[in-house]
């Protein structure tokens, strides 16, 4: 079941109550008044109150400095498998909590990814990379722009990727992927519309990790990336053949002419809309959460030996 995406961009109070998120916004006349009050006198009056139950929600995202949220809702939210996402004063994702124990059998299938050989991680890393490749052609494809050349790249990357073929891929996809009058240059600090692609990346990454966790695996060992300082390095690793879904999302706001130097409340709900956009993997439609699970289901079964192949989706 595809579970909810539920995004909080106003001062809110979030609690628990017969398994249901109760959620509540505060009766206020001006910013300055909530802020005088205090916790107790700031919800004493709520309207807009509505409920979600604690079971349906697979993504919190909490982007205002005075929302509320009790230990209660945290727990059972993890409980759940959710994740729960924190932005920063520019609206940015910057933090992500995961459930510590999202599989049964997690001991066993963390010793599996522990012990994975390393011609096994270059193998998957192949695979993971043909991928990203192929569905970038994919979208370059649907957009009408020459994509050939990178079908062929994609059909040439070896064992570990050892001749770089995704750099070379990436520099021509991204000169491609947009507007021409862009002159886009990919950089995470770059200028727009690198703001709305961090964006969805972040979700992207958030609905990867928990799925991860969800398949009994340790997100924070990766297949290529290594980072000491990273705890999502498995995510950061799965998620690059999906990262096509959030630049179609992406090109299709900038082609529609909105406006995208700041991140506005209807493109940040275009790109939360991320999570049921419809994939295909071995021919079989699903939304991309029920999809980015069958994808770390075969990982965790390449690691165990059970499959050689990861499932990624295809963009045709």
């Amino acid at each position: 079941m595809i579970k909810r995406t539920l995004y909080f961009g106003n001062a809110t109070y979030l609690r628990k109550k017969d398994d249901q998120l109760i959620i509540s916004v505060p009766e206020s006349k001006g910013e300055n008044s909530v802020l005088e009050k205090s916790d107790n006198e700031k919800y004493e009056k709520r309207t807009n109150q509505n409920s979600v139950p604690l079971e349906d929600i697979g993504i919190v995202i909490l982007d205002h400095p005075q929302i509320t949220i009790t230990h209660g809702v945290i727990s059972a939210l993890l409980e759940n498998n959710a994740a729960i996402i924190t932005c920063d004063s520019s609206h940015l994702p910057v933090g992500l909590v995961l459930n510590l124990s999202g599989n049964q059998l997690q001991s066993e299938k963390f010793q599996f990814q522990i012990e994975a050989s390393l011609p096994l991680r270059k193998q998957l890393w192949q695979q993971t990379i043909t991928a990203k490749i192929r569905n970038q052609a994919g979208l370059l494809k649907m957009r009408g722009k020459p994509f050939r050349n990178m079908l062929l790249w994609a059909s040439k990357v070896r064992s570990g990727d050892p001749n770089n073929l995704e750099a070379r891929a990436a520099a021509y996809y991204w000169k491609n992927v947009f507007r021409e009058d862009l002159n886009f240059f990919r950089d995470r600090e770059g200028l727009p519309p690198n703001n709305l692609l961090n964006y969805g990346y972040a979700i992207l990454r958030a609905i990867v990790a928990r799925s991860l966790v969800s398949s009994g695996l340790l997100s924070t060992l990766g297949i290529h990336h290594h980072n000491r300082y990273n705890a999502y390095c498995l995510a950061d690793d799965v998620m690059e053949p999906f990262r096509p879904y959030v630049d179609d999302v992406v090109a299709t706001i900038i082609d529609n002419g909105e406006d995208f130097e700041e991140l506005y409340s209807s493109t940040k709900r275009q790109l939360l809309e991320i999570a049921t956009k419809e994939i295909i993997i071995e021919g079989k439609k699903s939304p991309l959460m029920v999809g980015v699970h069958r994808t770390t289901s075969s990982l965790a079964k390449c690691y165990a030996g059970e499959m050689r192949k990861i499932l990624y989706p295809e963009i045709l």
